[in-house]
């Protein structure tokens, strides 16, 4: 049920010195581990990580706490201490139970960690994922070829990860020209840290990279993946084999090829109850478009963030065209699973630019679609509740 405490504000997370600070670390993060080892480092330090340093140490002297002595300690404080126990000045929904911004696994930077460092960032600028879905929007346009940028999103989906003779078939692909040069600029060279004995390994779930482990095993940069145990091992890619193997670009993998692995999920079982979907309409003006026998439209927005306050403060209104009759956010339903205050959180954080957008879980969502089916009507059969904006009851499918 949606908590009856005052909704936060942007005003509320501005005032805790702790936010920008936690951006500025996720930044310097995130930074370091596309430069070097994030176990290993030397002075001098990069001027972004010496800048969260420094401002973590006086963080710390202001509240009376003992600081990090070094980079590598700060570092470590990322991997082995949950943001709870940091002494930060944040607010309630900054943060979750056991929220690392390192793996304690991989030594690599969480989706947690990455969701900071996208909102750290100047809100005038685009996210680089979206320059790239707004290029090939405009490219496809110009062609007039709605086609390939449902095929250039597919792509980015069901074929993160490249072989030599993949960037071909891809490049020869006719379904792929309006797009072809930007094809060849989101995936970058795979790095040798993701071979072991030779051998690249795909996730058989996300179809991602894994990365090894020193003890031998593999693990998923998803969440959603790590959540169901170890991960099944997909394609074994032998380096002397494959040549060339390119991988998309992380930002791409996180907000793209993650939210729509979900998205291919939710089309499945929708297409398997005899509906008709329709995935990123009007050059994606949102991500499913599902039609009913009766002539019901539902617009659905797929997301899969780590963090809800985080999701409900990017929350805005699902673009009105292609037109519909009721539209939704979506989370995937282990999210809730793994943090049973993540709707509520979602819904305090939600900013008044969302006009009371409602999120419900995958889980809710089918269920809703089966019971409008049978013909109800009814609560049950809708994504907003009447009276209620805020339609977190999604919680209750868990």
């Amino acid at each position: 049920m949606p908590s009856s405490r005052p909704s936060a504000s942007l005003t509320d997370w501005s005032t805790h010195t702790g936010v920008t600070l936690l951006h500025t670390i996720a930044t310097a993060v995130v930074g370091l581990s596309e430069i070097t080892d994030l176990e290993a480092f030397a002075l001098p330090y990069p001027a972004e990580a010496q800048r969260a340093l420094d401002r973590t140490v006086l963080a710390c002297l202001l509240r009376g706490a003992q600081p990090p002595a070094s980079l590598p300690e700060l570092l470590t404080w990322c991997r082995t201490r949950p943001i709870e126990d940091w002494p930060l000045e944040l607010p309630q929904d900054a943060f979750g139970p056991d929220d690392f911004l390192i793996d304690p696994d991989s030594a690599r930077p969480t989706q947690l960690c990455h969701e900071w460092w996208v909102r750290a960032r100047d809100s005038a600028a685009e996210q680089y994922d979206r320059i790239v879905i707004h290029w090939a929007m405009r490219l496809c346009r110009e062609s007039e070829d709605p086609e390939s940028y449902t095929a250039f999103r597919r792509l980015l989906v069901e074929r993160p990860v490249l072989t030599g003779n993949d960037m071909f078939e891809v490049a020869t692909d006719l379904a792929f020209e309006p797009v072809r040069e930007i094809i060849g600029q989101i995936y970058d060279h795979v790095p040798d840290n993701f071979c072991q004995d030779g051998v690249y390994v795909t996730c058989a779930r996300c179809l991602t990279l894994l990365v090894p482990l020193t003890d031998g095993g593999w693990w998923c940069e998803r969440d959603r993946c790590r959540r169901q145990g170890q991960p099944p091992l997909g394609r074994r890619l032998r380096a002397d084999e494959v040549g060339s193997l390119s991988q998309l670009k992380r930002p791409l993998r996180q907000f793209v090829t993650g939210p729509g692995r979900a998205e291919a999920d939710l089309e499945r079982e929708l297409r398997a109850l005899r509906l008709p979907v329709e995935m990123w309409p009007g050059f994606d003006a949102y991500d499913l478009r599902i039609t009913f026998p009766d002539g019901w439209v539902w617009a659905v927005d797929v997301k899969d963030w780590a963090h809800p306050g985080l999701l409900g403060r990017a929350a805005t209104m699902v673009r009105p065209e292609p037109p519909y009759d009721e539209a939704c956010w979506v989370v995937p339903q282990y999210r809730v699973d793994a943090r049973r205050d993540y709707l509520e959180v979602y819904a305090r954080n939600r900013t008044h630019v969302a006009g009371g957008l409602p999120l419900l879980t995958d889980r809710r969502l089918v269920a809703a679609a089966r019971a409008r089916l049978r013909g109800d009507r009814g609560p049950a059969a809708r994504l907003v509740q009447t009276g209620d904006d805020t339609s977190t009851d999604g919680a209750s499918d868990a």
